[in-house]
């Protein structure tokens, strides 16, 4: 693939083998999926970075391998009430809750916690589960609003809320979809001209806010934080067969 980094734990060639997928003779499969729970693989990323690409092209590539996969994004605009909030937030109502970044951070989180127990039910259901975003992203944006990085209260806040107190599932893996700025804004603005109802909000079209969000994600990814990481390359070609047999099912 154009570029895959391992980072923040071990979850390539030196990890250690899990009761999980095929032998190294050939492509890893599902089919020895001893354990009975999914693998939950996260996509993050900035808007634009083609977090949706990435999940096709891996929900692809596990089928042919006979994998079930269940798909979810976040925040679930469509869903929940606490996203909904937050979309409409993000578009300047519900005066001045936008500003708070407490506040937006208590929303998405609720969401989240809001649909744990389904996440849950999938991971016992299928082989993999696969998220656009989640509470690392949350933890990103927060601490970029701030002008914090990684190591900053924010990112501890949101560790204690959604990993602590409302004890969501742990990721097995988390990626990086790893993109210049001026790129993810470019894909995001033509997305808002090709799409529907796809009109970018306040924190999709602030530029500093995104180039923060880049380099708190980046280190996020250093620390491992919270489970293992990898980064990779968003504007080159991905190998879609070697992501999921070094990493998706290792």
């Amino acid at each position: 693939m154009g570029s895959v980094r391992n980072v923040g734990g071990q979850s390539g060639s030196n990890a250690p083998e899990a009761e999980w997928g095929a032998s190294s003779a050939g492509p890893r499969s599902c089919s020895a999926n001893v354990v009975g729970v999914g693998r939950l693989i996260v996509i993050e990323g900035l808007d634009g970075a083609g977090k949706r690409t990435l999940a096709d092209g891996l929900a692809a590539e596990l089928a042919t391998r006979g994998c079930s996969v269940a798909r979810a994004a976040f925040p679930r605009y469509a869903e929940d009430i606490h996203a909904e909030l937050v979309a409409e937030a993000l578009r300047g109502r519900h005066g001045d809750l936008g500003a708070s970044v407490h506040g937006m951070a208590v929303l998405y989180a609720l969401d989240r916690r809001g649909a744990a127990d389904t996440l849950r039910a999938d991971l016992a259901g299928h082989d993999v589960v696969l998220l656009d975003r989640y509470v690392a992203s949350n933890a990103a944006y927060g601490a970029a609003r701030l002008h914090q990085d990684a190591r900053g209260d924010f990112v501890t806040w949101i560790h204690d809320l959604e990993v602590t107190r409302f004890a969501l599932p742990r990721p097995d893996l988390q990626i990086l979809l790893r993109v210049p700025t001026e790129v993810a804004a470019s894909r995001a603005a033509h997305r808002e001209r090709t799409e529907v109802d796809r009109q970018r909000d306040n924190f999709e079209s602030d530029v500093p806010l995104q180039q923060r969000c880049a380099e708190v994600y980046a280190q996020l990814a250093d620390l491992g934080w919270w489970s293992p990481w990898i980064v990779v390359d968003g504007v080159g070609q991905v190998d879609f067969a070697a992501l999921v047999d070094d990493h998706v099912l290792r």
